[in-house]
């Protein structure tokens, strides 16, 4: 059954463009120009998308749209919200009523149609469902006749007139297969093949090429473009679905799961204080088929990414309130975000410009201009260099899980084949797997000393950059000018900061090297002296530690002195800007299956969804100019408590402190 939308809009000629585009694009649909309209079509008929504007004669779409989402199934129909309000501040109102998508005005179809074919919740598969297949021919006699022909023959056949509308279609369909004429208007076939085999979620489609001859030059030039067969469009119609037939083989299989392409529609949030330099971007990238999501400041856009996701960000540079430095910086340091490829926009060319860009963790820096043929290709750059990123990681990631099931069925076939020497093969796979751990084991211990010796080896040329920094500064400062030594003491503190990585870096490679102690620890001495030494480094301070009496374990006193200082240290830098700091180390007892340690603070917290990254190495939730660090400390202490046996976990909420427990 085709998809059902209905397209509530009080513009005849709105509900009339998305009527003929959708129903090209295989949706039933139903119309209506206002609110009661629309509240009795909902309550006669049930429909797989609603489509609706914000600006109604009756009303405001967003009260139909609360009515939905608070009924009694409110995930039943999902919402795409189309309007000409393209604020940020509308866009978020409209998601956070529960809108499944936005769309301003003037929209592009192309992406319309795609946006509504990804809400439709997709149908149980069937095993005979009929292979689609996308026809890219200018003449619409021969592409009717063609249908004709393949229809009964069992195929869902998809039509388009130009090379880039089929470019559109393919990147929305997915076809099991494309027909596509040579000799097109504009885009010519060979070049759609091309396009194809260059987009990573498309390059496994069947081409077959239409050409205007047999001739051998023809043949070459098809295959070369990378057309899998090709069939001289004069020739009988027979032989057109022959070589189909080839091309869709009923054992053919399916391509493994791809990224979304290239092709298709991308969200882009375009963030500049200039109204008109703002609107003739959007105007710019909207004409490329990109939907453009206009902000007018660094809140707007942070406001935005909380309830939208983006496939790019192009950001200005200078703004009121928050720098467009800023908001990078923080766009950078949020774990969800931080892929998102960021260009940085500005109308000067400043080279410091660009550094600070750059280190504020921009993945691209352009001059603005009058011309945004640069813009756009740098801009499509990113895109496909994350997409490309995505791939390789999805295929790393393929490959390592088909080499472990063909590890695992090997296994299998060999228990099996040997069944009455059972006993033997046992001994033997565990004789396996013991020279196996030894050599993971060995090659684990070869990967710390490699650390160990090259983050030691790195200290002595850092120091002598920073030594003859100093000497520079103190005897030869007179002889520079002011931008001279800021940029002497910028690599001085570039140094400091890579000698505390490395510093931290070596003691992570110690905690595994060392070997494991076993004696009693008076972990409440341990933890006092502790934060007598914080208090020491910190004279003036006003945070309270609380130490509980009697806190001791069984363990080596030199790797738990660790995980106590890293721990507390955390505890005392994130509670610093808390109104009265506070510090507790505790046992929790309430669950006497598993007493645990606690250290607790009323500081900065964090959230939740990011709490399985606090452990693991060069993970930071919160940016360095909020709070200093390297993102070891944690890595360090979870270490620790591994080479004890133990377990730790964390617990927090943003703005309202941390609790980490661990067991020895």
């Amino acid at each position: 059954m085709s998809p059902s939308v209905l397209i509530v809009d009080d513009s005849v000629t709105v509900r009339m463009d998305l009527k003929d585009a959708l129903e090209a694009a295989g949706f039933a649909t139903a119309l209506s120009a206002t609110l009661a309209s629309a509240r009795d079509m909902l309550a006669r008929n049930s429909f797989d998308v609603l489509i609706l504007d914000v600006l109604l004669p009756d009303g405001d779409g967003l009260d139909l749209l609360r009515e939905l989402k608070s009924g009694p199934s409110p995930d039943k129909i999902p919402v795409m919200l189309l309007s000409s309000e393209d604020e940020v501040r509308a866009r978020v109102r409209g998601l956070k009523t529960g809108a499944d998508e936005y769309l301003g005005k003037p929209y592009d179809k192309t992406q319309l149609v795609a946006r509504a074919r990804a809400l439709v919740k997709p149908q149980p598969s069937s095993a005979k469902a009929k292979p689609v297949v996308l026809l890219i021919d200018d003449s619409l006699t021969f592409r009717e006749a063609l249908c004709e022909m393949l229809e009964p023959e069992g195929y869902e056949v998809y039509q388009a007139g130009t090379g880039e509308d089929g470019l559109s279609r393919m990147a929305d369909l997915r076809p099991d297969a494309v027909i596509v004429d040579g000799l097109l208007p504009g885009m010519e076939g060979v070049d759609v093949i091309r396009s194809v085999r260059a987009d990573a979620s498309l390059r496994g489609t069947p081409c077959l090429l239409l050409t205007a001859s047999l001739q051998r030059e023809e043949e070459t030039r098809a295959l070369e473009a990378g057309a899998d067969l090709f069939v001289c469009k004069t020739e009988d119609k027979e032989v057109i679905l022959a070589r189909l037939r080839v091309l869709i083989r009923p054992d053919r299989s399916p391509l493994p799961s791809m990224p979304h392409s290239l092709l298709g529609p991308k969200r882009v949030l375009a963030v500049d204080d200039s109204m008109t330099y703002l609107g003739e971007l959007t105007e710019q990238l909207r004409g490329e088929g990109y939907d453009v999501a206009p902000a007018r400041s660094g809140e707007e856009a942070l406001e935005l990414l909380q309830v939208q996701a983006v496939d790019a960000i192009l950001l200005d540079v200078m703004m009121p309130g928050l720098s467009g430095k800023e908001v990078c910086r923080r766009i950078k340091s949020t774990p969800a975000w931080r892929d998102i490829p960021l260009l940085m926009l500005t109308a000067l060319e400043e080279r410091e410009a660009l550094l600070e860009g750059i280190n504020a963790g921009a993945d691209d820096y352009i001059t603005k201009s009058s011309r945004f043929d640069v813009l756009k290709a740098r801009l499509k750059a990113q895109l496909r260099r994350k997409q490309f990123e995505e791939e390789n990681r999805r295929f790393r990631d393929q490959l390592l899980k088909r080499e472990l099931e063909a590890l695992e069925l090997q296994a299998i076939k060999e228990l099996s084949d040997t069944r009455a020497a059972h006993i033997d093969v046992l001994e033997k796979k565990n004789e396996e797997l013991r020279v196996a751990k030894e050599s993971a084991d060995m090659l684990a211990r070869e990967l710390e000393a490699f650390s160990y010796s090259v983050s030691h080896d790195l200290r002595a040329p850092l120091r002598g950059i920073d030594g003859f920094s100093q000497v520079l500064l103190e005897e030869y400062g007179e002889a520079m000018d002011d931008e001279g030594k800021r940029l002497l003491t910028r690599i001085r503190t570039g140094t400091r900061n890579m000698g505390a990585l490395i510093e931290d870096m070596l003691g992570l490679a110690q905690v595994s090297r060392k070997p494991l102690a076993s004696e009693n620890v008076n972990l409440t001495s341990l933890a006092r002296e502790i934060a007598d030494g914080l208090e020491a480094a910190h004279p003036g301070g006003k945070t309270q530690v609380d130490i509980a009496e009697g806190l001791a374990c069984r363990g080596d006193e030199g790797l738990l002195r660790i995980l106590l200082e890293n721990l507390l240290g955390n505890a005392w830098k994130f509670s610093a800007k808390a109104e009265q700091p506070r510090i507790r180390f505790y046992r929790d007892e309430s669950n006497p299956d598993l007493p645990a340690f606690v250290v607790k603070d009323n500081g900065a917290g964090f959230d939740m969804a990011y709490a399985s990254k606090l452990f693991q190495a060069f993970q930071r939730l919160h940016s360095q100019q909020e709070f200093a660090g390297t993102g070891v400390g944690l890595a360090t202490v979870h270490r620790v408590v591994q080479r004890h046996g133990g377990k730790i976990w964390a617990e927090g909420r943003v703005g309202a402190g941390a609790e980490f427990h661990f067991v020895i």
